[in-house]
């Protein structure tokens, strides 16, 4: 079934937002290239916007309180990254108001897709423009940091080379592509990941300029391909139509692919234990001109 194109939503009533959209992201490639002392990975990737994702929304509470209305099994509102940001915004800029968040997932958790994060930094630009708080991209920027290393690049809201611990982007300009994103029906913890002793951490840094003639890969895709059977038979089975990779720290597995049509033949034909869609390219994220 097609999905319509993911649209900043209206915004004619100035205290609700409703349908803003929280976009997916593939890791074209991720290499380890070192790692700080205090554990953080330092990291290089291409960052893919996808026209496919969440959407939330948002309605003003004047008495500060933060409430999730709706809920998402196995992630105690708490410790959701979504009311995490907004408490942060909060705290930030020393506003009073608050909100009800309402989170419709579509994204897979545990995906590699950046839902939590993308929901989080849609979080922070929505509440940001309905709370009248004025943070500049910069500025929200280095805030969603705060909570996750892939947040900065949806607040950027366009297709990126990243470097550092994933927070140093650069506009990438990409041509338009299709992709099939195949879920293999489980959740990969980026902690065990990136902990792993037989991880990858000294892969020679690439420039910008020589990515789409390098070798890449994503460094991180043998340990979970051990630790996770599925992801590696997942891969096996996309990769006879078109060259697939991993994307982050998993589970989703993706590959470019040279036509809606085709696109659309491959997701409907995976074999029913999993799920697989099709998803084009954004230009940029929906959100982009919320923010200067």
């Amino acid at each position: 079934m097609d999905r319509p194109p993911l649209t900043a939503p209206s915004t004619t009533d100035p205290a609700r937002l409703t349908g803003c959209p929280a976009p997916a992201k593939l890791n074209l490639f991720l290499h380890v290239t070192g790692r700080r002392a205090d554990g953080y990975h330092l990291l290089q990737t291409a960052f893919r916007l996808l026209d496919w994702g969440d959407t939330l929304d948002f309605t003003l509470r004047a008495d500060g309180l933060v409430r999730r209305t709706t809920t998402l099994p196995g992630v105690p509102a708490k410790q959701d990254l979504v009311v995490r940001a907004a408490r942060l915004l909060q705290a930030h800029t020393g506003c009073s108001l608050g909100a009800e968040i309402a989170v419709h997932k579509v994204l897979p958790l545990g995906g590699g897709i950046g839902g939590g994060s993308s929901d989080a930094a849609t979080t922070l630009i929505a509440l940001n423009r309905l709370w009248r708080t004025g943070l500049s991209r910069p500025q929200l920027q280095a805030l969603g940091l705060q909570l996750g290393a892939d947040v900065p690049v949806f607040v950027f809201g366009r297709d990126a080379f990243a470097e550092g611990i994933g927070e140093a982007l650069q506009p990438l300009s990409l041509p338009p592509a299709w992709y099939v994103v195949l879920s293999p029906g489980i959740s990969v913890p980026t902690a065990e990941i990136f902990s792993a002793k037989d991880l990858t951490r000294d892969t020679p840094p690439i420039r910008m300029a020589d990515f789409a003639a390098s070798t890449t890969r994503n460094d991180l895709q043998p340990v979970a391909c051990s630790r996770y059977p599925e992801v590696r038979d997942a891969i096996e089975w996309l990769a006879q139509y078109a060259p697939a990779t991993m994307t982050g720290s998993g589970a989703c597995v993706f590959a470019e692919i040279p036509s809606e049509a085709e696109a659309g033949r491959i997701a409907r034909s995976c074999p029913p234990r999993w799920k697989a869609w099709k998803a084009r390219s954004l230009t940029r994220h929906p959100l982009y001109e919320w923010l200067e």
